[in-house]
Parts: structure tokens; sequence; C-alpha cells
């Protein structure tokens, strides 16, 4: 039988070319120059749940940064200063590995795979345990209430989640909910825009998300009160 492991990196092999991954890379660092940064100081400690080939982490600028990944294929990808951390987060008794406290936790795409309401619900009790005091949770998530057609094309997508379902299961967590994008990105990097200097301009002028974005955005907060 196939190990979990081994699935994902023929899983991903197939879906993503060399070509595909040099490309989504420089859309990312358009991403994270010019929309993420902002939420991130550079004396930070941040880390990214499930962000396999390090388009995010790798390019952040962040005094500490971590990512965690049950990709093996993660560890090729990660540039000298990353911690890579190979283990499944939904293993209660593998968090006990983790002693660090983030001030970001960056989630993208990653929700969907979930099996369950139950599994979000662990991942983020892990991120809402693991956030400092007044840390911040930043996810970018498929919106199924505007992407319920392409939704389930990926085989690996499984939880429909919407802004509004998602807002709802964070604060019953204990986050704050500080920011909502319900349409920010397209759907998949094959959809609009296509190079990063359209993305660059599509990220400046937020009027045009209501046409095209497929995907939300959200920065939740542990707030002091919780501590």
């Amino acid at each position: 039988m196939i190990k979990q492991e081994e699935y994902l990196k023929k899983l991903y092999l197939n879906r993503f070319s060399h070509k595909d991954i040099k490309y989504k890379l420089k859309l990312w660092k358009v991403l994270t120059d010019s929309f993420l940064q902002k939420y991130i100081k550079s004396n930070y400690a941040v880390l990214d749940i499930g962000g396999g080939y390090c388009e995010f982490i790798n390019q952040v600028k962040a005094k500490d940064k971590y990512l965690i990944d049950l990709n093996p294929d993660s560890n090729k990808f990660a540039n000298s200063d990353v911690d890579v951390i190979n283990i499944d987060i939904l293993t209660i008794d593998m968090h006990k590995n983790i002693l660090k406290s983030f001030d970001v936790i960056f989630i993208s795409n990653f929700f969907e795979h979930l099996g369950n309401k139950e599994e979000l619900i662990k991942v983020l009790l892990f991120c809402f345990d693991h956030l400092k005091t007044g840390g911040s949770l930043l996810v970018i998530q498929p919106n199924f209430k505007y992407s319920f057609r392409e939704y389930f094309d990926f085989i690996d997508h499984q939880l429909p989640i919407t802004h509004i379902s998602l807002q709802e299961v964070m604060k019953t967590v204990g986050f704050s909910i500080d920011t909502v994008i319900p349409r920010f990105l397209p759907f998949s990097t094959k959809g609009r825009p296509t190079s990063p200097f359209l993305l660059k301009i599509y990220l400046k002028l937020p009027f045009l998300w209501s046409f095209l974005g497929a995907q939300m955005f959200i920065k939740a907060i542990k707030p002091v009160e919780n501590i």
C-alpha cells in the first residue's frame, strides 16, 4: 500500500511541472512583497503550514521561519534559513515536538484538503495554542461560495468552506476576526491574472477582486483576554 507521504509527492509532481513551480514562485514573490509582507515585521517568528514548495516562507522577510508539511520534498525546496518540520499536524502527539510560539501563522490552500470539520478544528486549535498573545493567523483559501463550480476539480479537495463558515469556527476556537476579504485572488494560478506584472496591477485594484476573486483572505488574531 502506498504511504501518504509518497502519494502526496506523486500527486503534486503530476499536478505541477518544474516550469509551473518556477512560474508560481514568481507569482508568490509578488503576492508576498505587495500584500502579505505588510502583516509581518522583520523581527517576527513565522510558521507556514502546508506550504510544500516554500513559495511563501522562502520569500517572506522574518527573523525566524518554519514550515510544517507532510511532503518530504519540502526539504529540497526550503532555503537554509527555513526550519522544515515533516509532521502530520492532525496527530496531536506530534505537537509536543513544537515548543516555539509564533507571531504569525500562515496557511494557504490547505483547509480544502482536510477530510472533515473536526480536522479543521484540530488545525485551528493548534494555531491558537502556538500563537503568541496578539499573534495573527493569515489564511488564503478557496471560497466555496464563489468557486463551487471548480472546487472539486482537484481530487484532493474534500472540505467545502466559505468565508462565513470559516469565521464562525475561528470565533468558536477563540480567535477575533480582524480582516475579511471574501473575494481576493482567482481560484488557481491557471486563472487570471496570468503574469507577475498583471498580478501586481491586480493587487492594486481591489475593485477587480469582486469580479475575479474566488479565494478569500482572512486575518484572525489571538486576543490578549484569552490568555
